[in-house]
């Protein structure tokens, strides 16, 4: 594979999502071919499962085996022929959303989730992973702005106390690939301390 692969993580009103389009006008700004995905979702049949994922209650262990088959169906159809294609993919949450949300929000063990993800995904990593920081009172006032909310985005402080402490023990465990993003600094602000990750020749 010679593309490059970045995935984006952050809880619920991180404004990760925010700076999606940037990203991949940078990459293309560079010379690459870019590929901007999501999860879960980024296929036809992604997109079904991320419509019963974020609006219909099930049991835990349920929860993720259909992040996890979501992700498997993202990676044949999507992520992978495109590496092998030397674009870049950007994907709105990979493998850390699932160690975050479903291990620390809502406790399942890691060795569960890290069996789903020795066999779903095998030794592929994110070359990159920028994770989008704030407090979680932050992104509470943030989510209050909006209309609707799926399933996710109506837990409570504590679920995303848990789910930002479990992407900083992912940060921390994993330094080579993570980057820690102040998410609550001004937009220019992030995007101009990006910029060296993202040289333009």
């Amino acid at each position: 594979m010679t593309g490059k692969f970045i995935t984006l993580e952050g809880i619920d009103g991180a404004g990760k999502s925010t700076h999606l389009d940037w990203l991949a006008k940078r990459l293309e700004q560079a010379g690459h071919q870019v590929l901007v995905t999501r999860e879960p979702g980024g296929t036809p049949l992604g997109e079904k499962l991320r419509e019963m994922l974020l609006n219909h209650p099930m049991h835990l262990e349920t929860e993720a085996l259909l992040m996890f088959a979501a992700r498997r169906e993202h990676l044949d159809k999507v992520i992978l022929p495109a590496l092998a294609q030397d674009v870049w993919v950007i994907s709105d949450r990979f493998t850390d959303a699932s160690f975050a949300y479903q291990g620390g929000g809502r406790g399942l063990a890691v060795e569960k989730l890290e069996a789903l993800e020795e066999w779903v995904q095998g030794s592929l990593q994110p070359d990159l992973t920028l994770l989008f920081d704030v407090p979680v009172e932050v992104s509470r006032q943030r989510l209050s702005n909006n209309a609707t909310l799926d399933r996710f985005e109506q837990e409570q402080s504590d679920f995303f106390q848990r789910v930002r402490d479990q992407y900083l023990q992912r940060a921390e465990r994993f330094p080579g690939r993570f980057r820690i993003v102040d998410s609550t600094k001004r937009l220019d602000e992030i995007q101009n301390s990006l910029q060296h990750l993202f040289p333009i020749n």
